[in-house]
């Protein structure tokens, strides 16, 4: 019994593989290839899936499935039919319907059905459809007016319930325009309602619109051509010309010309720039800039209304005759960070020790905090040695700081700076500022030097003129005769005053002639002055006073 189980167990064995040999052999008789090259083509919201195959063709289909990853979901979801793409005959299908999570990623594949055999799946193709979708062409309507050409355009998708780009006004549209008889094209950007200026009358002109996302780097299919031919162009003298915008500092100015000969006002005009990025007619939407209402000159302070941090605008300037005629001019567009050109710097140096330090007044001003913030200036410093050997090494530093040092400074030398402001975000540079120059310790020692003699010299010299003075009126050197001293009062007192020790008597002889020869003195005889007599030297106390009365002896001897 034993034998015999295991007999009829060898048997089950070799019946099973020849079953399964059997069964291999009769699947590689049907087997079918799996498709290769999957892509998908998508044009807003319409999605078109192509792929290649290189089996046999005949009587084989394709059906696709398809996941759709949720973010908010967990697991991995189910595989579903793609609808639009079930047993088709075709390598391509849409599955335009099937798609409405355009932000979220999709799983694609795809395999080869022949009735009851079908093949592997395909490799999977993986998307997010908002990536891989191109603009659609927009719409466009053209009208000749005065030489120019008006276009409307009408963003992709505008007639569409499902819609790709939800935003239409982050669209920007370019357009190539030629004219027809020569195929040189010019490529420029427009608006959705706009003019296109400088063509040459009365001819035909052929143009195309494309549409772009700029923040996202996306370019869109271009419409279909149109053609248009222009008119003869009427120009009136009345209309302002050359409209333009002076911007320094964030300081704005429209300024424009006029070649009509008779009385003529002005009134400028501004619109919102985000205005002319809708769709919608904004002819009746500009308002008048405050100031700059019937002036009859041609020069507006636009400072009342556009404001540094603000977006774009549109100005034009209406003139109007006596006849109340009037004309407007073409609009010129203002960025405010953009059109704003950037005044120079303001530099100060100064030495201390082996630094130069520089400081640096942004340009605007100290006070025009909004420029430096909005521009995020950085600043290039040069600096070189002021000398006149003209081959002197230049250097440059940059900064973001308003001050700033260069060390490794020679002495006895003059080093002169400039600097220039640059905003790296607006691509935006300054011109240089004024050279500013200052020496190093030693290069100005010599003639700090000869300045500080020479004032001290000076005031030397005033105080010794000053000191002779004071010495001559209450000092004097020789001592005023005794008989001038004298005259008109006690002419014979003595200055002497007598010891006790010794008591001294004085005599005078006086003779009744003193009262009529006192005038008859000569006062120009020295000798008299210079004659001294002796005495005992009992009273003679020093040379001044034998001097002094050997003057009065001679004094009165001359009397007598």
């Amino acid at each position: 019994m034993a034998e015999a189980a295991c007999a009829s167990g060898r048997l089950a064995a070799v019946l099973l593989c020849v079953l399964v040999v059997v069964s291999r052999c009769c699947a590689g008789q049907t087997n079918l290839k799996s498709p290769q090259d999957i892509q998908v083509y998508a044009v807003n919201t319409n999605f078109t899936l192509m792929w290649n195959y290189t089996g046999d063709g005949t009587n084989v289909t394709f059906s696709a499935q398809y996941q759709c990853f949720d973010d908010l979901q967990t697991s991995e979801p189910e595989w579903k039919e793609l609808s639009g793409c079930q047993n088709v005959s075709h390598t391509e299908c849409d599955f335009s319907s099937a798609i409405t999570a355009y932000y979220d990623t999709h799983h694609i594949r795809i395999r080869a059905e022949r009735r009851e055999a079908k093949s592997p799946w395909s490799s999977i193709f993986e998307m997010i459809p908002y990536e891989i979708a191109q603009i659609g062409p927009p719409e466009i309507a053209l009208q000749s007016i005065n030489g120019a050409i008006k276009i409307n355009i009408s963003p992709p998708e505008a007639n569409q319930v499902r819609k790709m780009w939800l935003i239409s006004v982050f669209f920007k549209y370019n357009v190539v325009i030629w004219d027809n008889s020569s195929n040189v094209e010019k490529v420029r950007s427009i608006l959705p309602i706009d003019v296109i200026n400088d063509l040459a009358p009365e001819t035909t002109y052929c143009l195309k619109v494309q549409a772009t996302v700029p923040l996202e780097d996306k370019e869109g299919l271009f419409s279909p051509i149109h053609c248009i031919k222009t008119t003869r162009k009427v120009n009136d003298l009345l209309c302002p010309t050359n409209v333009r915008v002076f911007a320094l500092n964030m300081k704005f100015y429209l300024l424009w010309d006029n070649h009509y000969n008779e009385h003529v006002t002005y009134t400028v005009q501004y619109l919102t720039g985000y205005l002319k990025n809708l769709y919608d007619d904004y002819s009746s939407k500009w308002q008048k800039v405050s100031g700059c209402e019937n002036i009859t000159s041609m020069k507006c302070n636009l400072s009342s209304v556009i404001k540094p941090t603000s977006a774009s605008y549109y100005f034009r300037v209406q003139a109007m005759n006596e006849y109340n005629k009037s004309c407007l001019s073409k609009d010129v567009e203002v960025d405010p960070p953009v059109t704003n050109e950037i005044g120079p710097p303001d530099v100060k140096v100064d030495i201390s020790d082996v630094l130069l330090h520089i400081k640096i007044t942004p340009p605007g001003g100290p006070g025009n905090k909004i420029m430096s913030d909005l521009y995020d200036f950085s600043y290039q410093i040069l600096y070189w040695k002021n000398s006149s050997d003209n081959e002197e090494e230049v250097k440059m530093k940059e900064t973001k700081q308003t001050i700033a040092t260069v060390s490794d400074l020679a002495p006895s030398t003059l080093y002169c700076v400039k600097v220039q402001a640059f905003s790296e975000a607006y691509n935006k540079s300054s011109d240089f500022s004024r050279e500013e120059c200052i020496g190093t310790a030693g290069a100005t020692f010599a003639g700090a030097l000869t300045v500080v003699l020479i004032v001290a010299s000076l005031v030397i010299f005033f105080l010794y003129q000053v000191y002779n003075k004071i010495k001559y009126m209450f000092f004097p050197s020789c001592q005023t005769p005794l008989n001038i001293e004298g005259f008109g009062a006690q002419l014979f007192s003595s200055p002497f005053v007598p010891t006790v020790e010794e008591p001294v008597e004085i005599c005078y002889i006086i003779e009744s002639r003193i009262t009529e020869e006192v005038n008859q003195i000569d006062f120009k005889d020295n000798k008299h002055f210079k004659q001294s007599s002796r005495d005992s030297g009992n009273y003679s106390y020093d040379d001044n006073t034998s001097q002094s009365k050997g003057s009065e002896e001679t004094l009165g001897n001359d009397i007598l």
